[in-house]
């Protein structure tokens, strides 16, 4: 792979582009882990740019992550015996509120542990 490079003030950068052979679909996840590789593993992203391998990465994080929340889900659901049908039923209202809490303990933990931590670099 030929690199060309761009004079920005006093250096040279490679100018890096995705190539068009496989673009897999990523969903938050994958963008939030691109947004954390750029700001903060600079290194690794560029490596994974020029190997041309981030967007196969971003596709494997993305999925280990929507794995990792629906285990979490089913996992906070089952262990809170106040969510049930009845109370959907009863108070709608209640057990969306109830749902959309479990949902935000499960993306903080995904986002800690996928998106944040060096687990899987």
């Amino acid at each position: 792979m030929k690199l060309n490079y761009i004079k920005y003030g006093d250096y040279y950068l490679p100018n890096l582009i995705l190539s068009k052979k496989e673009n897999k679909p990523i969903n938050k996840y994958g963008l939030l882990k691109l947004n954390y590789l750029k700001q903060y593993k600079k290194t690794l992203y560029q490596k994974l740019l020029i190997k041309e391998r981030l967007n196969e990465y971003l596709f494997l994080v993305s999925n280990n992550a929507l794995e990792k929340f629906e285990f979490l889900m089913k996992q906070l659901i089952n262990n809170d015996t106040t969510i049930t049908e009845e109370l959907k039923q009863k108070n709608s209202l209640l057990w969306t509120q109830k749902m959309n809490s479990l949902k935000s303990i499960a993306e903080e933990i995904i986002i800690k542990e996928v998106i944040y931590g060096d687990i899987d670099d």
